[in-house]
């Protein structure tokens, strides 16, 4: 999927299409899938080119503090 037909809401017509050919493949040769039909892998839930940094989890033993 590109990153356009994701944002324009066309991933999911796009993915009809495309097990449509995969479908129109497997009932010409089905042998070529061992006769399987061959299905889409799943939409991923998240792509980053840089993902945001990992939240830290506040340590359990308190901070030693002085006072002046």
């Amino acid at each position: 999927m590109t990153p356009h037909s994701v944002h324009y809401g066309l991933a999911m017509e796009l993915r009809v299409i495309r097990q449509a050919a995969l479908d129109a493949a497997f009932l010409a040769n089905p042998n070529r899938f061992k006769n399987k039909r061959p299905q889409l892998p799943p939409m991923p839930t998240a792509a980053w080119i840089n993902p945001p940094p990992e939240e830290t989890k506040p340590t359990s033993e308190p901070f030693a503090r002085t006072l002046n």
